[in-house]
Parts: structure tokens; C-alpha cells; sequence
């Protein structure tokens, strides 16, 4: 399939969180989009985080977009040109205090929403984690740790027991489908 030609291309709003650019664009066949608009975002990063008795550290948050709380997988952006797995360290130890000793393993990288955004997603597993340090959270952040059963949260994301997200019930289903082929 041919790409479109950019025409123009021009920043309606920008901001630490993230930037909105309005391009006009040509398609193959001559139509033009004037008003086009792509929310650009960091990179971010997520992690399927277990304990060595085989529980899952989730992050509840408030969620403004959604006006609810939400059960989370621990996740943030990279900082400082930090590497992948430097990212995802720093911010499972953040938000939650655990760590581990062990290497996090790459599930998948995937684009968010290649329509409307510009950014990416990795998501990891890290186990055998443990709590050594109280949380660390930025001042916008209230975050509370839920541990729950690794086997016992397929069926309360399909139950809507909790309420979570798509970056959360994705990567629970990659971590159970790559523990299961192990």
C-alpha cells in the first residue's frame, strides 16, 4: 500500500505529556485530509510483575479519562536515555518497591494505536520480585499496591471483577501464554 504525502504539518498543543500535530495529507488516490490529527507520546513501558509465591503486584490508580480506579500493571515512560529494561526497573521500584534479581524479559513491543498515536509499547515479565523499598511516587501520583494470584486474574478480567485496562489484560495473557510455553 502507498503512503500519504504530508503536506503540512503543524503543532495545535504541546506539553510534558505529550504534543498534538494537525497534518494535512495527500492519499494515493488525490484526496487530501486537511485536519488529521496525531497525539504524540514517549515511548512507554510495562511489566507483568510476579512474586516468588506467584503473585501479581498490580497498581491501582485513579484514572481521570475513565472516572474510576483501576487495577494496573506497573508502567511509565522511559527517562534520561535510560534503556528498556532500565525504564521499567525504575518504575516497578517507584511505584511499587519491588524488585529482583533476575533479568525482565521482553514479551513484545507493539504501536498503541498506529491510527491516532505515534508512540510504543514493551511489555515485560520480571519474577521472583520482592519488596525492598517504599514506594517512591511523584507528586501527581497516588498509587496503591494489590497483590492478587497469578492463576485467580485471567477470570477476574473476564468476570470484570477488577477493573483494569488493555495494556494490562494483554500483557496478563502474553505472561500466561510465555510461562505456559516454558
Amino acid at each position: 500500500m502507498k503512503q500519504r504525502k504530508m503536506l503540512k504539518s503543524e503543532y495545535v498543543h504541546k506539553s510534558p505529556y505529550g504534543n498534538i500535530r494537525k497534518d494535512t495529507c495527500e492519499l494515493p488516490n488525490g484526496i487530501v485530509i486537511n485536519d488529521y490529527f496525531v497525539n504524540e507520546y514517549s515511548d512507554w513501558v510495562n511489566a507483568v510483575v510476579l512474586t516468588k509465591e506467584n503473585q501479581m503486584v498490580l497498581v491501582e490508580q485513579y484514572r481521570h479519562a475513565g472516572n474510576d480506579n483501576y487495577f494496573e500493571i506497573p508502567a511509565g515512560k522511559k527517562e534520561n536515555n535510560e534503556t528498556d529494561e532500565e525504564g521499567i526497573i525504575r518504575e516497578i521500584k517507584e511505584e511499587t518497591g519491588y524488585v529482583s534479581h533476575l533479568k525482565p524479559i521482553l514479551l513484545g513491543e507493539f504501536m498503541i494505536n498506529p491510527a491516532t498515536q505515534n508512540n510504543k509499547i514493551k511489555t515485560f515479565l520480571l519474577q521472583d520480585a520482592v519488596k525492598q523499598y517504599e514506594q517512591d511516587l511523584d507528586e501527581t501520583e497516588q498509587i496503591n499496591i494489590k497483590l492478587i494470584d497469578f492463576e485467580l486474574l485471567g477470570s477476574l478480567i473476564k468476570t470484570k471483577e477488577i477493573k483494569t485496562h488493555l495494556f494490562t489484560a494483554s500483557a496478563y495473557f502474553m505472561a500466561k501464554n510465555f510461562l505456559s510455553e516454558s
